[in-house]
């Protein structure tokens, strides 16, 4: 990823999806960047692990967990198997939890902040849709950028 999200913004004004939510880094790569796949979920992480044992591919999986921080949407063993798998990072509006191990991991981890507690599993959830936070709609397929300074995606076309 050769552009800094600013420098991105500089470029296409606001044509630029900016996602305001203040998102906190947890993986050792602090910026990154590809196409995105989508899930929609709340409090469950079943639909997140399926989704990163797939090849990644170099793509961003971007989790809308509604915001809560209630339970943790991804942890050391769902991360590890993202890395392994070749996920360029994850995007979470929510929390994550194992996070002396996620800053290990060569992997893209932005999340609104952490928590111990183990979320549902029961699959519940939606892949491959629209979701939307911090005033910012990310559509699968849509190329996402990650670092410091925040995320943003880039207009389509």
């Amino acid at each position: 990823m050769t552009d800094s999200t600013a420098d991105l913004y500089d470029r296409y004004g606001e044509a630029l999806g900016s996602c305001d939510t203040q998102l906190r880094q947890f993986g050792a790569v602090t910026a990154f960047g590809g196409p995105a796949v989508t899930v929609r979920c709340f409090e469950d992480n079943a639909l997140v692990k399926s989704v990163v044992s797939e090849p990644g591919e170099g793509r961003v999986l971007v989790v809308d967990g509604g915001g809560s921080v209630h339970t943790a949407l991804m942890g050391d063993l769902i991360a590890g198997t993202a890395a392994e798998n070749g996920w360029a990072g994850v995007v979470i509006n929510g929390a994550v939890r194992d996070v002396a191990a996620l800053r290990t991991l060569p992997l893209g981890i932005k999340a609104l902040g952490s928590n111990p507690r183990k979320s549902g599993k029961t699959g519940a959830g939606e892949r491959d849709v629209p979701v939307s936070f911090g005033t910012c709609v990310f559509t699968p397929g849509a190329q996402v950028r990650c670092d410091d300074d925040g995320v943003v995606v880039l207009p389509l076309g």
